[in-house]
C-alpha cells in the first residue's frame, strides 16, 4: 500500500468537488473548522461552477482535482460533497500522476468510486469522512466526528467499539484484511467495470441513504451473485440512513441484512456510524483492519505515514 504523509500544522489543504455542486455558503462555513486545526485553505479554481446535477463539467472538475495532486504547496484534498459524477471522470484520472504525489484524499458518498479507483491502481490509502459543505458546516457536527480528522496529523490505530455506538453481531467469527467499500450503490455501480471493487480476503464496507429495504435487497444480491459477499473476508454494516420503507408491506432491513449475511461463515457486525450520519466515524480504505465479533470490535491501522 502506498501511505500518504501525514499533516503537520501550517499546512495548505484543497477543497474539490469532483460530483454535485456544493452550497457555496456552507463550504465556507467549514473553513474555520480546518483553521482552528491549523491548516490553510485553498478551493479549486472551479468550485463555483455549476453544470446541471454536477459542479462544472467533466473537464472542470477533472482539472481541479489534478491540478491539486500536481499542486506540491497542497498536502490533502477534501471533498465538499458527494451527489453524482465521479464515475465519469474516473476513466480520465491521470492515476501515475497521483501515484507520484500520494496525499491525503478524504470525502465519502459518490466519493467511493474515486476511493475505489485510486486505491486499485496507485495503491493510495484514502479516507472515508465528512465533507464540508455536507457535514462539517452543518450546526450539529459533533467533537466526535472532528476528533477523527486528528488520525491526519500522526499515525493513529482506531477502535470501533460498543463505546461509540450499540453493534449488532450478524454472524460470528474474527477476519483481518484491508477494509475496503463505502457506498453501496456506488459499489454496485462499478460492478463490469474497470473498477469493479476487489474483495478478495478483505473486510467490506457498506453504507446508504435514502434506499429501502427492497432496494438494499436488489443491490446486496447483485453483490451475492458476483461472488463479492463470498469472496469477502468480514463485513462491517454502517449506517444506512433513511431507509423506511413506503410499500405497504415490507421486510425491514433488518431482515435483508439476516438473509444475505446469516448464512456466511465470515464476521458480520452492524450498526457502525459509518456513513450519512452524526457521528460519523471515519476511517482509512486500503488500510489493515481486524474485525471480532468476540469483543465487537473493529481495530483500523494508521493510514498516513
Amino acid at each position: 500500500m502506498l501511505y500518504p504523509m501525514h499533516l503537520e500544522k501550517g499546512d495548505r489543504i484543497g477543497v474539490i468537488a469532483p460530483a454535485g455542486p456544493p452550497d457555496l455558503e456552507n463550504t465556507s462555513k467549514a473553513i474555520s473548522f480546518f483553521q482552528a486545526m491549523g491548516l490553510q485553505v485553498k478551493f479549486s479554481e472551479h468550485l463555483n461552477r455549476i453544470h446541471g446535477y454536477l459542479a462544472g463539467t467533466d473537464e472542470e472538475r477533472l482539472m481541479d482535482f489534478h491540478e491539486m495532486i500536481a499542486d506540491r504547496s497542497i498536502k490533502a484534498l477534501f471533498c465538499a460533497r458527494g451527489g453524482y459524477g465521479t464515475a465519469r471522470i474516473t476513466p480520465y484520472l491521470d492515476f501515475e500522476l497521483i501515484k507520484q504525489n500520494p496525499k491525503i484524499i478524504w470525502g465519502y458518498s459518490d466519493i467511493t468510486y474515486l476511493h475505489t479507483a485510486i486505491r486499485q491502481e496507485t495503491g493510495l490509502i484514502t479516507f472515508h469522512g465528512p465533507m464540508l459543505s455536507s457535514d462539517i458546516s452543518k450546526n450539529n457536527f459533533d467533537s466526535l466526528s472532528g476528533s477523527l480528522f486528528k488520525q491526519l496529523f500522526e499515525p493513529t490505530i482506531l477502535t470501533y467499539s460498543e463505546t461509540v455506538s450499540p453493534l449488532k453481531v450478524v454472524t460470528e467469527g474474527v477476519a483481518e484484511g484491508q477494509l475496503v467499500g463505502g457506498n453501496l450503490s456506488l459499489i454496485v455501480s462499478s460492478i463490469g467495470t474497470p473498477y469493479e471493487l476487489d474483495v478478495k480476503d478483505k473486510l467490506l464496507l457498506i453504507e446508504d441513504i435514502g434506499e429501502e429495504p427492497y432496494k438494499i435487497d436488489g443491490m446486496l444480491n447483485q453483490l451475492k451473485l458476483a461472488g463479492k459477499l463470498a469472496d469477502a473476508a468480514g463485513i462491517v454494516v454502517g449506517d444506512f440512513a433513511d431507509a423506511e420503507s413506503k410499500l405497504p408491506s415490507s421486510l425491514t432491513i433488518e431482515q435483508v441484512f439476516h438473509h444475505y449475511f446469516a448464512e456466511l461463515t465470515i464476521p458480520v457486525i452492524s450498526g457502525f456510524k459509518i456513513g450519512h450520519c452524526l457521528p460519523h466515524f471515519s476511517v482509512p480504505l486500503g488500510a489493515k483492519a481486524k474485525l471480532s465479533t468476540n469483543d465487537k470490535t473493529l481495530v483500523i491501522q494508521p493510514g498516513v505515514m
